[in-house]
């Protein structure tokens, strides 16, 4: 488990985080998200000691974070801005990483590289964006270390190639209960693989839950009645949007799913349909529930 608290930072007299608190539960993947600059990555950076924080701590299962080889052995993080050796190949870099974690599966980052039809003879520099990312992805993969950051994770990979990715990191989590937190300004990148999502602005978390939780007690309808009605028709329940053209309305609903089902269709509705809300969409209410708009947070 990863537990931040009252965690601050700051670049001269401009504040990154500010009273940042957080849980992440072990074995899961938490989506890290926010617009750029919110600090994410400062986050991150200070998780692994490549900054200081100012104030605050953060505890690994129990134990403040310390800069210990041990301790640096349950760790891997993947930058934004990536880094490889000028004149490495990806086999050298390959064999880097198995001489830095001792767990590290030499042969499991080749079968990898061989997957995703990456050249293990060719410098990585020479490699395009999504190249270059696939490669330290699975690089980190293969330490099988405890807790894995990765920073903008999926940033210049096309569709294909993010869902195998995506696959091999949920398998990893599984396989070892590593506990993975992953940035990303977009929401759709996040929500078919994390557990958790949490919303970074202005320094602290401002929103966060489990996935399961807010796609079970949040859902769309879209209705029409046998006569005329307003939003007021609806006062018993717990209504997050209301929009109506016509005849039909759509309305966002929060609360029991079953329950609302069974008394919407004691008003004897000419339509009734459920329909599926996106993370994002969801985001987006949630946001203007408390008071913020969601595109300019994120």
């Amino acid at each position: 488990m990863i537990k931040i608290t009252n965690l601050n930072k700051s670049f001269g007299e401009n504040k990154v985080l500010e009273n940042l608190n957080c849980n992440i539960k072990t074995g899961s993947i938490y989506g890290l998200i926010g617009a750029n600059g919110a600090g994410k990555s400062t986050l991150l950076r200070i998780i692994m000691g490549i900054f200081k924080e100012d104030s605050g701590t953060i505890e690994l299962d129990g134990k403040e974070l310390q800069d210990k080889e041990e301790m640096m052995q349950k760790l891997v993080f993947i930058p934004d801005d990536l880094f490889f050796y000028k004149n490495y190949t990806l086999k050298d870099t390959i064999e880097f990483y198995s001489k830095i974690y001792s767990n590290f599966e030499y042969d499991r980052a080749i079968k990898f590289a061989e997957s995703l039809k990456l050249p293990l003879d060719k410098k990585v520099n020479y490699f395009s964006k999504g190249m270059k990312r696939q490669s330290a992805l699975i690089c980190a993969i293969c330490t099988n270390a405890d807790y894995m950051f990765f920073d903008e994770t999926f940033d210049g990979v096309d569709p294909v190639v993010r869902n195998y990715l995506k696959k091999i990191i949920a398998e990893q989590m599984e396989k070892k209960e590593t506990t993975i937190i992953m940035t990303s300004h977009n929401l759709r990148e996040l929500e078919d693989i994390c557990d958790n999502v949490g919303l970074l602005y202005k320094g602290g978390i401002l929103f966060e839950s489990d996935i399961d939780t807010l796609k079970t007690n949040m859902f769309k309808i879209q209705i029409s009645l046998p006569k005329e009605f307003s939003k007021e028709e609806f006062s018993n329940y717990k209504v997050l949007s209301f929009k109506k053209v016509g005849s039909v309305a759509t309305i966002i609903l929060e609360g029991d799913r079953e329950k609302y089902e069974k008394e919407l269709k004691e008003l004897n509705p000419i339509i009734l349909d459920f329909l599926p809300l996106t993370l994002e969409e969801i985001f987006i209410y949630q946001m203007e529930v408390l008071g913020y708009e969601f595109n300019s947070i994120v």
